[in-house]
């Protein structure tokens, strides 16, 4: 086991930015149409609402995020969460961690996955399919240089296309860069 001391939980803590968001209220038109395309669909979140200041920003990054995360094509929805859940675990991100931990639960029903991850960390020992994801994404996640060619193989030898394989790239990607830009703008509380 790892020794690096961690609370993954699959119980969403809020999230705390360091700056006042923008305040539906007052925003600009520009915030308001970068605002208007949502990762989940599901309401404008705080981090959304700190991201909003930089609306030509959001405006791309939502769209990109929505693509990634919720695209029919390629890997599937919990493979997805499951790339994001191990970047996240990487980067130490709590709050990451637990929301796409929960979606991953969600699309699979499979909460011992998470407990193992939750448990073991990077060390977690998970059957083959899950764990060429989790340690393709984990080993990508903590510097690119470190996902092999044998890896990408091992995604390979448990059935992964290009296309899926792109695609845990991607996911695993966004949230090495939005890990640490949540890192950067706020905390879990």
């Amino acid at each position: 086991m790892s020794d690096v001391i961690h609370s993954f939980t699959t119980k969403v803590p809020r999230w705390q930015p360091y700056v006042v968001p923008v305040d539906l209220e007052t925003a600009t038109e520009e915030q308001r149409a970068a605002m208007q395309v949502t990762p989940s669909g599901k309401g404008i979140s705080t981090y959304v609402l700190t991201l909003a200041h930089d609306p030509e920003s959001l405006a791309v990054r939502s769209p990109l995020f929505n693509d990634i995360m919720y695209g029919k094509d390629g890997l599937a929805s919990g493979e997805r969460e499951l790339g994001a859940t191990a970047a996240s675990v990487v980067n130490r991100c709590i709050y990451c961690a637990a929301v796409h931990a929960s979606r991953f639960i969600s699309h699979t029903k499979r909460a011992d996955v998470i407990d193992t991850i939750f448990a073991d960390w990077v060390d977690a020992e998970l059957e083959e399919h899950l764990q060429a994801i989790f340690t393709f994404s984990a080993k990508l996640s903590t510097a690119p240089p470190k996902a092999t060619d044998d890896d990408a193989r091992a995604l390979g030898d448990v059935g992964f296309d290009e296309l899926q394989q792109l695609d845990l790239v991607f996911s695993s990607a966004i949230f090495g860069w939005a890990n640490r830009l949540m890192h950067t703008l706020g905390e879990a509380v």
